[in-house]
């Protein structure tokens, strides 16, 4: 069994105390205190507004090029557009907050 865990699904950013949706199609499968229904509702609606383009940021890599995002306010989507190039990378991650 994948180990479980659980955090707000409205969390607030510890820097800047705005406010922002904190779901992911891949991680969350359920909101507590709600009827499954209702929450395979919310997170469906949730889950189209992510893909929505007017809430998107796309990045036109180059040469040397280096994207840094905040994952405690943004979701990460690698779109396969670079074939038939390789991409290649390393990725930081940085020990994070507990979700509030």
């Amino acid at each position: 069994a994948y180990p479980c865990s659980r955090h707000p699904v409205v969390r607030t950013h510890p820097v800047t105390g705005r406010k922002g949706i904190f779901v992911n199609r891949s991680y969350t499968t359920r909101i507590m205190g709600v009827s499954k229904t209702e929450s395979d509702g919310i997170l469906k609606m949730l889950f189209e507004l992510a893909k929505d383009p007017n809430f998107q940021v796309r990045f036109e890599w180059q040469p040397h090029s280096i994207a840094i995002w905040d994952n405690r306010c943004t979701q990460h989507f690698a779109v396969w557009d670079y074939f038939p190039e390789t991409r290649s990378g390393y990725r930081v991650t940085l020990e994070g907050d507990k979700p509030v």
